[in-house]
């Protein structure tokens, strides 16, 4: 019987970490340390607490070894605790008051129209990250919405989970998940239109940059 590509790869990698070898868990760091690093900074946005995070989710990683059925790939096995240990470290920090999101949602006058201009956004969050130029502006306009918001849309459109594993990571519903990354989205609208109309005259492509409210990853 014919192994499954991926797991055939992988194999020799998982039977020395079940064995505890020290050898396959270096390997194990050297090959998603970066990705998982990344992902964390994302979350925390804090180097110190997201390397701590990393660190955490490795010992998590290699304690559960055992229990991974290999149904996934390891690299996403591995994404799902590192995203898991940062979620935790955002829960744990001290509550703070978040900012109210009602000003950077679209308007309706007494007609149900909109009371101010709607930019139409073509290109989703996370292809404008691939891009250099642009990369900046949205990591910085991510950064300023409320943390609820922020880290629903880094799940779904950054991170690229699906609403019900966001549902479940955040302790939350699909629905109202759903509810959050659409309101996430018209706020990122809102303050990337802001980003653009400062900087309109930086960049020829600046008109052309943005972020869909209603695109995203497409999925349930």
């Amino acid at each position: 019987m014919n192994l499954d590509p991926v797991m055939d790869e992988s194999a020799p990698l998982l039977a020395g970490l079940r064995r505890g070898d020290d050898h396959a868990f270096a390997s194990l760091v050297r090959q998603h340390g970066g990705r998982m690093l990344a992902t964390a900074r994302r979350l925390l946005r804090d180097d110190d607490e997201a390397e701590d995070a990393v660190q955490e989710a490795f010992v998590s990683a290699a304690r559960a070894i055992d229990g991974f059925a290999g149904d996934s790939k390891l690299s996403t096995w591995l994404h799902r605790i590192v995203v898991n240990t940062a979620l935790m470290r955002l829960r744990s920090r001290r509550r703070r008051r978040e900012e109210p999101i009602d000003d950077l949602l679209p308007r309706f006058d007494a007609d149900g129209h909109h009371a101010e201009g709607v930019v139409g956004w073509e290109t989703p969050s996370d292809v404008l990250l691939e891009r250099r130029q642009t990369r900046a502006m949205v990591r910085r306009c991510i950064d300023e919405l409320p943390e609820r918001y922020r880290t629903v849309i880094l799940l779904r459109d950054i991170e690229e989970m699906d609403t019900e594993e966001t549902a479940h990571s955040i302790g939350s519903t699909p629905n109202a998940v759903k509810i959050r990354l659409h309101r996430a989205r018209q706020a990122l609208r809102t303050l990337l239109a802001r980003e653009l109309g400062r900087s309109e005259h930086a960049s020829d492509d600046a008109p052309a940059l943005a972020v869909s409210a209603d695109q995203g990853r497409r999925r349930a």
